[in-house]
């Protein structure tokens, strides 16, 4: 059995998502969605070839310095909200605690009809799933050698945005299956982690973070 095999990789962008963990709510400042993309210690299946955990105090190190709010990944519209530097001016705010990272969210419903159809979706629970998109800074691996590996993902170097997704995982223990690019990124991480073997791992290189940010401002490849 091969316990706590470290990898090198070259941080790469990825996606995850989790179901039933949006809400939407009245309070000051306008109509509010509550949600939890990351959650800690949740064993996540990603397409039948390795098995995920994002252990606990991953975010404890992450760059949040400027994370967005969008609907299914979509950069072509505008956001919906932002955290910049979760300063108190940012319509969306972000708190790391001990299950993962929960988000507010204030929408202006009155001058974004995409802000009002997000949150009435979300209030009739037609959207019940959240998602983010990421980078991994230091990772271990249990199990290399076997069909079945397991991946904790000890630190997370970046998240980008966050988005309330249509179609989430069917639940906590599963990855999106109708995410082509989802399941792609996992699979080279799992083909990287096998290629390199015992090699241990660096964190990521805030140039490449950087490269990575500004390719998907861009847009996302599909």
């Amino acid at each position: 059995m091969n316990k706590g095999k470290n990898t090198q990789t070259k941080p790469e962008l990825e996606r995850r998502s989790y179901m039933f963990e949006v809400r939407a709510e009245s309070g000051e400042g306008g109509n509010i969605i509550t949600g939890r993309p990351i959650v800690y210690d949740s064993k996540t299946d990603i397409g039948g070839w390795f098995e995920e955990v994002i252990d606990r105090g991953a975010l404890d190190k992450t760059d949040l310095t400027d994370v967005r709010l969008l609907v299914n990944h979509d950069t072509r519209k505008i956001p919906l909200a932002r955290s910049r530097r979760n300063n108190g001016n940012s319509t969306m705010q972000l708190s790391v605690n001990d299950f993962g990272m929960d988000i507010r969210a204030i929408l202006d419903c009155e001058n974004n009809p995409e802000a009002a159809a997000l949150y009435s979706a979300v209030a009739r629970r037609d959207i019940s799933g959240m998602s983010f998109l990421f980078s991994v800074d230091s990772e271990r691996w249990d199990n290399l050698e076997s069909d079945y590996p397991t991946r904790h993902i000890i630190s997370i170097g970046s998240v980008v945005e966050v988005s309330a997704v249509t179609f989430p995982a069917y639940d906590t223990t599963e990855i999106n299956a109708r995410s082509k690019e989802a399941l792609e990124s996992a699979r080279s991480a799992l083909d990287n982690a096998r290629q390199q073997g015992a090699a241990p791992l660096d964190s990521g290189n805030e140039i490449d973070l950087l490269h990575e940010k500004l390719k998907l401002l861009g847009g996302i490849r599909k």
